[in-house]
């Protein structure tokens, strides 16, 4: 067989922790290649598409986009007058782990951004471990190097450190990954923000000194590797996504690598059960900037979308009709946590007009959701209307609920847990790495909750700027419910990061929190009365005059035990006119807790009511007395 190049395309993605530029970087990218209009504001995101994206900033779905570039390095390195750049921008963070594993089977390369002051941290692990796992050359960009607080040296130094360290270990795992080739990165400096690059290091602070991003583009030419395909191979494309058409239905994102795919064509689609049925392609989609459009063929190395296979799913091949060859699946990491998804079970339950209610479309959301998401899983539970979803990490979770939620899904959502493996005989618990950055006044108050939560540190530098960077080997399960106490532990200053580290012997009895809950005893309205008298107890959750069921927890108490109160009560009123008027002028403001935070409140014997109109925490039992009985019981097993 003989091996051709496809000198005119490029695959590349981009990867990097959370908020160190990604989307911004590839908005300018888009604009510089005319892909999409004018050079207007470089802060529009046009690649974050969903509203949580753009709300929590943050990318949550693998996306791909095409530019077209024909600067002067073009004709140099390619020979072509345009090289078509296919460019995946995958989520920086570990909970959408199978988002970027999809992504990297798609390229040939991957550019690394790294933040010009912060550094690699822990997500800029997780991804640049994959790509080598995968044996992807890598080109280092340093973005932000206008940030007031730039270390660009620093950076750059920290980041072949990680670098080196992450190739020793994958050489253990595969002997033939050439070291020399893995260290020999390209560096680039870039201001995703003012959309420039640049192959000269500048000052801290600094822009780089080129007006456009023309040295990246030089540099993914020079370093990412054309893709190869053997002319006499069969046909082969791998789906790696699905999205959807109002027009076409399920659509197939897929890279060729081999053969050439037209529209119209009949050919073999390989399923994971290893049956194979003909299928015809009624559509054929190439990527040009942000929009799909039309095309009559594809050949090997460009990645196209599909119609006309309505159960198509991800890790799938399309081959040859007469000699079937099927592409390996995707493997994807195994999720590490769980919590339960089932109908809402609340007195409130049917009360938003329109809603979804029922355990079918409870079920057949979140079987949808499987199409295109590899990293869930679903399993059934004891009761019918309630399922067991398993996912990459609390976040990952959280933003599905809130997907079903803004969908019009009335939920019940259980206190999220580990998954737990038996490994020789010996339980054994996910564990994840994390990195904290704080000031160094709290470093003592960090050690103290990183140890409650059976954390041990493993590294502390300060690098002389009054923070501190800490890294902690912590039990999953002990990052659950973390994120609120560490921001009030370091006054919203701290920054913390994990991503998963294996599994280890179960590390015992963790304590999640050293407060309990305010619990309403009976249905009615929070009264201004009753909450001025009980706001010496704790934190209100509930506003006054909002509806409140018994069993509903309406608060935080300040001690470490629940309490039952009443707070529908009202004053009663006399005939004596009072001297002065009732003030409620001192009443604190309640704590609107968001989704993630209600599911990080929520203790162990208590559920999350997830509606379109209202989050609210209550117990699983919301009688008293059965919840005493049944609370009872647990300890008597206990002591057995």
């Amino acid at each position: 067989m003989s091996s051709t190049e496809r000198k005119d395309l490029r695959n590349v993605a981009i990867v990097a922790h959370v908020d160190h530029g990604k989307t911004t970087l590839v908005d300018a990218m888009l604009r510089q290649t005319k892909a999409v209009g004018g050079h207007g504001d470089l802060q529009d995101r046009v690649m974050d598409s969903g509203d949580l994206e753009r709300e929590k900033g943050i990318t949550i779905l693998a996306k791909n986009t095409t530019v077209f570039y024909s600067g002067p390095a073009a004709e140099e390195r390619a020979g072509a007058e345009t090289v078509t750049m296919n460019i995946i921008d995958t989520p920086g963070h570990a909970d959408f782990g199978g988002e970027v594993e999809r992504g990297l089977s798609m390229v040939d390369g991957v550019v690394l951004l790294v933040d010009a002051s912060e550094g690699p941290l822990p997500q800029t692990r997780f991804v640049l471990r994959k790509a080598l796992n995968a044996s992807l050359p890598v080109i280092l960009v340093v973005n932000k190097t206008d940030r007031p607080d730039a270390r660009i040296e620093g950076v750059v130094s920290d980041a072949m450190d990680l670098l080196l360290g992450l190739a020793s270990d994958v050489a253990e795992e595969d002997p033939d990954l050439d070291l020399d080739a893995v260290l020999d990165v390209p560096v680039v400096y870039a201001s995703g923000k003012a959309g420039r690059a640049s192959k000269e290091q500048p000052d801290d602070g600094g822009l780089p000194n080129n007006e456009d991003l023309e040295p990246l583009f030089e540099t993914i030419l020079d370093h990412v590797p054309a893709p190869t395909f053997d002319e006499d191979e069969v046909l082969q494309a791998h789906v790696t996504n699905l999205d959807a058409s109002p027009f076409l239905g399920r659509l197939a994102l897929m890279r060729i690598f081999n053969g050439t795919l037209k529209k119209n064509q009949q050919v073999a689609w390989a399923r994971k059960d290893g049956s194979i049925s003909t299928v015809k392609i009624t559509e054929l989609l190439a990527t040009k900037g942000l929009e799909r459009v039309s095309t009559d063929s594809a050949g090997a190395g460009e990645i196209v979308a599909v119609a006309g296979i309505s159960d198509i799913m991800i890790g799938e091949t399309l081959t040859d009709l007469n000699n079937p060859k099927p592409l390996q699946d995707i493997v994807i990491d195994d999720p590490a946590i769980s919590m339960t998804v089932g109908i809402n079970t609340s007195p409130m339950a049917g009360r938003v007009k329109g809603a979804k209610v029922t355990a079918r479309q409870v079920k057949d959301r979140l079987e949808a959701e499987l199409v295109g998401n590899v990293s869930l899983r679903v399993l059934p539970t004891e009761r019918p209307d309630m399922w067991e979803v398993q996912g990459r990490g609390e976040l990952a979770l959280a933003i599905l609920v809130e997907q079903m939620r803004r969908e019009g899904f009335e939920l019940t959502v259980g206190k999220p847990r580990v998954v737990t493996q038996q490994i020789d005989g010996v339980l054994h618990e996910p564990m994840e790495n994390m990195t904290i950055d704080a000031p160094e006044e709290y470093m003592g108050a960090i050690t103290q909750l990183m140890a409650g939560r059976k954390g041990t540190m493993s590294t502390m530098a300060n690098n002389g700027t009054g923070w501190v960077r800490m890294e902690f080997m912590v039990p999953a399960r002990g990052l659950i419910g973390f994120r609120t106490k560490f921001l009030t532990e370091t006054r919203g200053a701290g920054i913390a990061s994990s991503y998963a580290a294996g599994y280890e012997p179960w590390k015992g009895q963790i304590s999640y929190r050293v407060s309990g809950s305010l619990i309403a005893d009976r249905a009615g309205v929070a009264t201004p009365f009753a909450m001025m008298n009980l706001q010496d107890k704790g934190t209100f959750f509930v506003e006054t005059t909002s509806e409140v069921y018994a069993g509903q927890v309406v608060g935080e108490n300040s001690r470490n035990e629940d309490m039952e109160v009443n707070i529908t009560k009202e004053k009663k009123l006399t005939n004596m006119r009072a001297a002065s008027a009732d003030s409620f002028e001192g009443l604190t403001p309640p704590d609107k807790l968001t989704l993630e935070e209600s599911l990080e409140f929520a203790g162990e014997d208590e559920c999350v009511e997830v509606t379109p109109e209202a989050i609210r925490i209550r117990k699983v039992i919301l009688n008293s007395a059965e919840r005493m009985k049944a609370a009872r019981q647990k300890k008597s097993a206990t002591a057995v």
